[in-house]
């Protein structure tokens, strides 16, 4: 009996308050008591907001990255690059980190959701001239054509690809003396066998590219489909 008068009220309530448009975080829905129902027993309606977006530049309440798995150092050049090529980088709901400074075998690129501040974490490789003796380590790094190096810097998304030799793949535009060459050397994202777990497994480390942010075939699909054009992929040592 109980919940068939609550129906009712809720149904009544839904004819009388018509449209109602919150000005504040919550507001409540006003109508008329039933007859015989005591003003004490009138049950209110609560209307919601839609919730506040964090972004880079405000982010008091869900802080980017709230477990601490980048190191302070990138995540601090990275949302200043987000300011510094404002104009190339267009889409601010998530970026890219990659932190050479960590061995290669270890999940070292970030997807840094900037609304919500989660962080999703892969792998990824560098360049063989950037690690002669195969080491795991990214020592040296560069931007010059046929040095096989990984470059530094700020780099923006520019849409999804395919190359002949590496099949499907995302382009880069380096923003930076650094990386400006990016498009010149065909620094891409792209998916490589050295880079998939059974690798890692049987090797303890992953394989080497020509410069180039190889990552695992599985992780693919997933980045080529959510970097677009105009995100940032922020690479750094």
């Amino acid at each position: 009996m109980r919940l068939a008068r609550r129906g009712f009220i809720l149904g009544g309530a839904a004819l009388l308050s018509g449209c109602a448009t919150a000005s504040a975080a919550t507001q409540t829905a006003a109508f008329r008591p039933l007859p015989g129902l005591a003003r004490t027993q009138v049950p209110t309606i609560a209307i919601s907001q839609p919730p506040e977006v964090i972004t880079a530049e405000l982010n008091t309440t869900r802080p980017l990255d709230p477990r601490g798995q980048i190191r302070k150092e990138l995540m601090d050049r990275a949302v200043s690059a987000l300011d510094i090529h404002k104009d190339r980088i267009t889409q601010r709901d998530r970026m890219y980190l990659v932190d050479f400074q960590k061995f290669s075998g270890d999940e070292r690129l970030y997807e840094v959701d900037l609304h919500g501040g989660a962080v999703t974490l892969m792998r990824t490789s560098h360049g063989r001239g950037s690690d002669p003796t195969h080491t795991g380590f990214a020592r040296n790094f560069g931007n010059t054509p046929d040095s096989y190096m990984s470059s530094v810097g700020a780099f923006a998304t520019a849409g999804a690809g395919f190359g002949a030799q590496q099949g499907p793949n995302v382009l880069l535009d380096g923003l930076e003396y650094s990386n400006d060459r990016a498009r010149e050397r065909a620094i891409i994202i792209h998916g490589a066998d050295y880079a998939d777990p059974d690798f890692l497994a049987r090797e303890g480390k992953l394989g080497r590219s020509y410069g180039c942010f190889s990552v695992a075939h599985a992780d693919l699909p997933r980045l080529r489909e959510r970097m677009g054009e105009g995100r940032l992929l922020f690479a750094w040592a």
